[in-house]
């Protein structure tokens, strides 16, 4: 997993919030050859790095975790003094929280930058990933070159992909940037030449409202240009550069997310449809397209249900099988997933619910109500019904045979189609997203 050595290597980068986002730009500029402080206010997660554990599973970062700290290129603090003042470049990484809304929590990032700016010493590039409203980083700007003028501001949006995270960040097709007043392209070039060439310029606006466009994109994936181009109007983003941004990204292309399956289960696209929304409402702007999209999303979450009524109807206690609990594969995460927020409406209507996950070992104390199988077959046992909720690989060779042998009741919803290849198998019945009914034969 090596890289090419950084330009001006010498430079150190303070990589301030260190969860998901932080903890994987600080162990990949690192292997880059870059000299790299992670700082986070939370001790007992600063600990847990320097002993080469990160909070949230990622395949691949314990041991670039490792190798950094072992290179004496990485370290960890919870001391802003110790950390900021011997960096010439502040990375602002904190994921930004969001509520049950997907409304951001975008004051508490704005806390937190608050609480070390004492620390930032002139000279220093502050570059912005977190998720933010567009505006943030202009005001952010504002506000702190009225009391230190020889600072320097860019925002480039994060590019966190669950599960191959570190691939997308040390391959990148392009990277977003947008700069403030002052900023030297060159610091921005060298930062980002390990891993990327391909540098998509622009205002700091128009870096932020690329990221709402993209997810806003991903999220609906129809058209919403004339919309957009009208709040970017109002905020002083360039819709053309919106547009540009767009169109580098190969996920709106031949990548595009068209395929039926699951309802947005909060989060990361969530949270920049909610940005959109908001600042259309702030600008006088009638945006019906925006607003329709967690209303068709809230319409949609209530499919496996419906589904799973029909099959288990006049069933007593009816077992019901997860497969799968964590918000997407290659990541332990359990916040938003829709497999929690199922479980709990499968227990709250009397049924038993087990699962299996390949990376959760144990539940919190609100959810010791599902049981935990040891194994794929163990969560199949004499169920009723059996929900493929996160596609991980381990459940890709499941057979018909199997499933009908374990199963008191052979059925299978499938959202997605991961296991599409039972579906004309007549010892039971499968069900996913977009298939005629006519066709599914039921046990």
């Amino acid at each position: 997993m090596a890289a090419r050595r950084a330009l001006n290597a010498d430079e150190t980068v303070c990589v301030f919030g260190l969860w998901h986002l932080g903890c994987v730009t600080a162990a990949c500029l690192a292997s880059a050859g870059r000299r790299v402080v992670g700082l986070d206010p939370d001790r007992d997660r600063v600990s847990a790095l320097r002993a080469g554990r990160p909070p949230i599973a990622e395949p691949g970062l314990p041991e670039l975790i490792q190798a950094g700290q072992t290179s004496g290129l990485l370290s960890f603090a919870d001391d802003p003094g110790a950390a900021i003042e011997g960096a010439t470049i502040v990375w602002v990484t904190f994921d930004t929280p969001v509520d049950d809304q997907d409304r951001a929590d975008t004051d508490w990032v704005r806390q937190h930058l608050e609480s070390v700016r004492p620390h930032v010493r002139p000279g220093t590039l502050l570059i912005v990933s977190s998720q933010v409203p567009v505006g943030f980083t202009r005001r952010l700007e504002g506000d702190w070159q009225a009391f230190q003028p020889n600072l320097s501001f860019a925002c480039s949006p994060e590019n966190l992909r669950l599960g191959h995270a570190i691939d997308a960040f040390l391959k990148p097709e392009r990277v977003v940037v947008g700069t403030g007043e002052g900023v030297k392209r060159e610091r921005l070039e060298s930062l980002f030449a390990p891993f990327c060439q391909r540098l998509e310029w622009m205002s700091l606006e128009s870096a932020e409202m690329s990221k709402h466009a993209l997810n806003g994109f991903l999220a609906l994936s129809v058209v919403y240009a004339n919309e957009l181009a009208r709040l970017c109007e109002k905020v002083g983003a360039d819709a053309k550069e919106v547009e540009r941004g767009l169109r580098s990204e190969p996920r709106i292309g031949p990548r595009a997310y068209l395929a039926p399956g699951p309802p947005l289960a909060g989060g990361t696209l969530a949270r920049d449809v909610a940005f959109l929304e908001s600042l259309s409402l702030q600008n006088g702007l009638d945006a019906p397209l925006f607003e329709a999209i967690p209303r068709s999303n809230q319409v949609h979450q209530a499919w496996t249900q419906q589904r799973l009524i029909e099959l288990i109807d006049g069933t007593s206690s009816p077992r019901v099988t997860l497969l799968g609990l964590t918000y997407k594969p290659g990541t332990d995460t359990l916040r938003r997933s829709s497999s929690i927020e199922l479980a709990d409406w499968l227990l709250a209507h009397g049924a038993e619910v087990v699962a299996f996950d390949p990376a959760v070992t144990g539940l919190p104390a609100p959810l010791n109500r599902i049981r935990l199988a040891t194994s794929v077959d163990d969560a199949l046992d004499g169920a009723d019904a059996a929900i493929l909720a996160t596609p991980w690989a381990e459940f890709a060779d499941l057979t018909a045979d199997r499933i009908v042998s374990a199963m008191r009741n052979p059925r299978i919803i499938d959202q997605a189609g991961f296991l599409d290849h039972l579906g004309n198998d007549p010892r039971l019945t499968y069900i996913r997203v977009g298939r005629p009914r006519a066709t599914v034969s039921f046990a």
